[in-house]
Parts: structure tokens; C-alpha cells; sequence
């Protein structure tokens, strides 16, 4: 089990490219995000299979260790939606870099590049941690597994909470 600091993942999902055709007038895509019995899902995009959504979603992350599975479904009206592929991720690499001393490195400094390999890496591409004015961020691109084609362009970023009684007052 990892610890984390306090705080939450923030879990930008900006777009889906080359998703697969579900239906002949297009797919209608949309992402759920499950961890540790959270379930968040973005909205559903009309007739593409390059979505774009840049919907932000809010994960409290107890063991950085646990994977989020990341699902993409076809919105059907008179059926159950259709899978359009699957893929998990960590963030063990951005928890490690979370609990370092950053306030002195320049913003836009990349502190880590995560390399996708290993058996059951979703990793489309190189994955970089980057300091961004006080946070820190990480792009990924996953391959979505159980399909043809797709990949899900996600911004991770961790929000801290204040330490207990550093609370702003009512």
C-alpha cells in the first residue's frame, strides 16, 4: 500500500481518438472511472469516435497502488450501451512525485517521464510528470484494451487538502 498525502486525484478525461464505430450512424462514447467503489462517468458525445469532452472528474485515492479502471461505453437508447474497450492505470509514479519538495523547481519543469512496457500497461506513449504552478500534473494516452482501436487522452493532477486545523475559518 502507497500512502498519499491528503488530497484528491482530479482526473481530466479531454478526448477519445480512432474510437470503434459501434452503430451505423455513429457512436455515441462516454467514460466511467471506477476505484474503490467510486463510480464517475463524463456525458455522453453525440455521433463521433473522436470525442472530445475535457470534463473533469474527482477520485479520493486511498492506495495509489490500486488501479482505476477507465471504461468506454456506447450510449444506446433502446438497448444496453455497447463496451467500446477498457483500459487501467496507477498513479504511483504521480504519488511518489507528490510527496517530493517542489516549491523550488521552475513551473513547466518535467520531473518524470513514465515509459509504457509490461504486461498489462495501457500506455499508448511516454507519460510525462510535470510541476505546473504548484501542482503536480501528468498527460496520459491509454490504448483501450478488448477493442480494434481507441485511445483515451486523460490530465491527471492532485489536489491536496490543507492540514487539519489549516482549515479556513466560517
Amino acid at each position: 500500500m502507497s500512502s498519499l498525502p491528503g488530497g484528491f486525484l482530479c482526473v481530466r478525461v479531454l478526448r477519445g481518438i480512432d474510437l470503434v464505430s459501434c452503430d451505423a450512424k455513429g457512436s455515441d462514447p462516454y467514460v466511467v472511472l471506477s476505484l474503490d467503489g467510486q463510480k464517475l462517468k463524463t456525458s455522453v458525445m453525440k455521433k463521433t469516435v473522436n470525442p472530445l469532452w475535457n470534463e473533469d472528474l474527482t477520485l479520493a485515492v486511498m492506495d495509489a497502488s490500486a488501479p482505476i479502471k477507465l471504461e468506454v461505453f456506447d450510449k444506446d437508447t433502446f438497448s444496453k450501451d455497447d463496451m467500446m474497450g477498457d483500459a487501467e492505470f496507477d498513479v504511483e509514479a504521480l504519488a511518489q512525485i507528490v510527496q517530493m519538495d517542489l516549491e523550488d523547481i521552475r513551473s513547466g519543469t518535467v520531473v518524470r517521464t513514465v515509459r509504457p512496457g509490461g504486461t498489462g500497461s495501457c500506455l499508448a506513449d511516454e507519460s510525462h510528470i510535470i510541476w505546473d504552478k504548484g501542482h503536480v500534473v501528468q498527460d496520459l494516452l491509454l490504448r483501450l484494451r478488448n477493442v480494434d482501436s481507441g485511445v483515451i487522452h486523460l490530465q491527471l493532477r492532485w489536489v491536496a487538502t490543507p492540514p487539519e486545523g489549516l482549515l479556513p475559518m466560517q
